[in-house]
């Protein structure tokens, strides 16, 4: 093989988690231009949901190391991140991580950043369903004094939560603040619904200082983001209306988002 075909070749790929997130990215990277090789999906918790892909399909980390793959792209959870990540990095592969909110746990990253040191990996994190992150990191080294995020999501995207316990969302005729605090407090309580509040404090404030609410509102069909934030730069105000993918909890763009972040990284 010469120099000029490896360079050439596609960037080799593995996936943790074939659920909505998963199966979409699948289809976003099987279009033209083939800049990705997808080798596998490890499948630990629903492995029989995933039988009708034509994606190989791992019941263990080990296989899917075996693999070799450059990049592993997780879509499955924050257990995902806790109980692979390290050893994913330590091997040598970049984590590309969707459920940023996983990081809210300091133990763990501090974890993982040692790992990708030690393996000479990068740990990567994606904009998912929410833009704007380069004008707010901007202003956050200009200067910022107040970051707010405001999530609402249709009742259905909730379920499954603790919100069940605090509210009928069947029953909901006007929208309902879930919770309200600090983006490390959202990406604990609910980490399959605030992906987004963990990005924006990453970008910003960070997990402590990031105010973040949450919301269920049975008039929306769409998952909303509003940000706000003031500095020395000026104000800032962000709104995306993102459609859900097939997990209402889920914006279809955060798999595109993962698409986006591979194709960057793939031979030009």
């Amino acid at each position: 093989m010469t120099h000029d075909t490896a360079a050439r070749a596609p960037l080799k790929v593995a996936l943790i988690g074939l659920g909505a997130i998963g199966t979409a990215l699948c289809e976003v990277l099987a279009e033209p231009p083939r800049k990705v090789a997808l080798l596998g999906a490890l499948v630990t918790q629903h492995p029989g949901a995933a039988t009708t892909s034509a994606l190989p399909m791992w019941t263990s980390l080990d296989a899917l190391l075996d693999a070799r793959p450059e990049v592993v792209a997780e879509c499955a959870g924050h257990h995902a991140v806790a109980a692979h990540g390290e050893r994913i990095l330590v091997a040598g592969c970049d984590l590309l991580l969707a459920s940023v909110g996983a990081l809210a746990d300091e133990a763990l990253h501090r974890r993982l950043l040692r790992a990708a040191e030690r393996g000479g990996a990068r740990l990567l994190l994606t904009s998912g369903a929410i833009g704007g992150l380069d004008i707010l990191a901007a202003a956050q080294r200009c200067g910022l004094h107040r970051v707010q995020l405001r999530s609402s999501k249709p009742p259905a995207a909730w379920r499954g939560t603790i919100a069940e316990a605090r509210v009928d969302l069947d029953a909901l005729k006007a929208p309902v603040v879930l919770f309200s605090g600090s983006a490390r407090e959202a990406a604990t309580l609910y980490p399959k619904n605030a992906n987004v509040a963990a990005t924006i404090a990453l970008a910003t404030l960070g997990w402590d200082h990031t105010v973040v609410e949450l919301v269920a509102n049975p008039g929306l069909q769409a998952n909303v983001h509003q940000v706000d934030a003031d500095g020395v730069g000026g104000r800032i105000s962000i709104r995306i209306e993102g459609s859900a993918s097939s997990n209402s909890r889920t914006s279809m763009l955060t798999a595109y988002s993962l698409a986006n972040a591979l194709l960057d990284k793939a031979p030009r």
